[in-house]
């Protein structure tokens, strides 16, 4: 491509440190991969990531900072006026959800443990909104610990919205899920578990908490806290809102590609 003059673009989660063990040859291995991974980052012109993160892992690997470029991302466009509006109660009892593929890794299995065994007077109604794998296992699992949780399958466009608009809180237990960001456009407040890099940027101070992957006592103690409190999650929902209208949208997404575009031609002439 540089011989044609054509520009390089890198996009990507990160690149997090290669973890070496303390034998002479696990060093050797991660030495040479570290290498190499400085390597590719030096053929590219540009280099967009997900998350802030991401782009100080490729900053790290000794990419210029001027090519780096943060695209947070986003699924849901730039939503207009004012968040939707709740009561300030819960509507008897308070409504938790989840969207996305039903899958190990998605790790619902400890979220329907953690909503088990919270007070009796603090239990959610659990929707669990999409399929996968995991999806018979998890029923199965539900009908012995947690009767309360729906399973309602796919669902898209107006019928995907009701859910949004009826939750109190939307969970991501384990890692991945870009509805992280739409639950957010519906003004939802979020638990959500570490993953990516992603979710450091969505999830800030006052619109939500951000969890260690995998634990269901934190979970449970998180919800506990989240439930008892509607006024407060009604608060904290419209700061989810606000950062998506002003900041993590597709809106502003394809700004930041638009960007990293246009700074290709001075990077093709410093190639030649």
């Amino acid at each position: 491509m540089h011989k044609q003059q054509k520009p390089v673009i890198g996009w990507g989660l990160g690149a997090p440190p290669i973890e070496s063990h303390s034998s002479v040859i696990g060093r050797f291995n991660a030495g040479w991969r570290t290498r190499s991974r400085k390597g590719f980052i030096r053929q590219l012109d540009a280099l967009i990531a997900y998350s802030h993160k991401g782009a100080s892992d490729y900053l790290s690997l000794t990419a210029p900072p001027q090519q780096v470029f943060v695209a947070s991302n986003a699924v849901a466009k730039r939503p207009d006026g004012q968040p939707p509006k709740r009561s300030p109660e819960f509507d008897r009892r308070p409504k938790v959800l989840f969207v996305g593929r039903i899958q190990p890794r998605k790790r619902l299995d400890i979220l329907l443990r953690a909503c088990a065994s919270l007070p009796e007077s603090l239990q959610p109604l659990l929707w669990v909104v999409g399929d996968g794998p995991a999806r018979s296992e998890l029923q199965e699992l539900a009908n012995e610990i947690y009767p309360s949780a729906e399973f309602p399958g796919k669902k898209f466009g107006l019928q995907l919205a009701e859910y949004f608009l009826q939750a109190d809180l939307f969970v991501l237990p384990g890692t991945g899920g870009l509805a992280v960001q739409e639950a957010m456009a519906y003004g939802l407040p979020v638990i959500v578990a570490e993953g990516d890099g992603t979710q450091e940027d969505l999830v800030k101070s006052g619109n939500g908490w951000l969890i260690p992957a995998n634990n269901e006592e934190i979970i449970r103690k998180t919800l506990e806290e989240a439930l008892v409190d509607p006024a407060r999650l009604r608060m904290m929902g419209n700061k989810s809102f606000k950062i998506v209208q002003e900041e993590i949208n597709i809106e502003q997404m394809v700004k930041v590609f638009v960007k990293a575009l246009n700074s290709f031609e001075s990077a093709v002439e410093n190639h030649q």
